[in-house]
């Protein structure tokens, strides 16, 4: 009886089956996966970041240089205003030949600075954005109102930026 009861026993003892168990924890690859993809996203983010960073570096250092030949050309325009008087008070004409020769120099190197004279000539309507009137004159027969009588200093610019506005009399009613 004792073997019957021992195969009873195993009969009725469930077998062991190995079964894998499933759970719902990520593997080890997919958390290296995950870690890298985290690490890709925050390389992007500071690439992008670097990008911009040296984008607005360049065009701040751009407008620094740029501002720098505005302040400098607008401590040296008396001297072409000077120039210019003496061109105008000039009594013989090699003197006047001379005196052209130098504003002309002068007037080339404004241009390899990107510097240019402000296009203005009398009986031109006044604009605000690149003239300054600094004296008025009644308007006399035939002229109209702020209209450009004399030209007192010219105007130079740098791209669209004024450097120093034409200072001007103009006409008024």
């Amino acid at each position: 009886m004792s073997k019957k009861k021992d195969e009873q026993k195993v009969e009725e003892t469930p077998l062991e089956v190995e079964t894998e168990e499933v759970s719902n924890e990520p593997s080890e690859l997919d958390k290296l996966k995950e870690l890298s993809e985290d690490y890709r996203r925050k390389w992007y983010l500071v690439s992008a970041e670097y990008d911009n960073y040296r984008k607005r570096n360049n065009t701040a250092v751009s407008e620094a240089y740029k501002n720098g030949v505005s302040d400098a050309v607008l401590k040296i325009l008396p001297v072409a205003d000077n120039f210019g008087y003496a061109l105008d008070s000039a009594s013989d004409e090699k003197t006047r030949t001379g005196i052209d020769k130098v504003i002309k120099s002068f007037l080339a190197i404004l241009s390899s600075l990107g510097v240019e004279q402000i296009d203005v000539n009398v009986g031109d309507d006044f604009d605000e954005n690149v003239m300054e009137a600094v004296l008025d004159f009644p308007c006399e027969e035939g002229e109209k109102s702020s209209t450009v009588k004399q030209i007192l200093k010219k105007g130079y610019k740098s791209g669209d930026k004024v450097i120093r506005f034409c200072q001007v009399a103009v006409t008024v009613e």
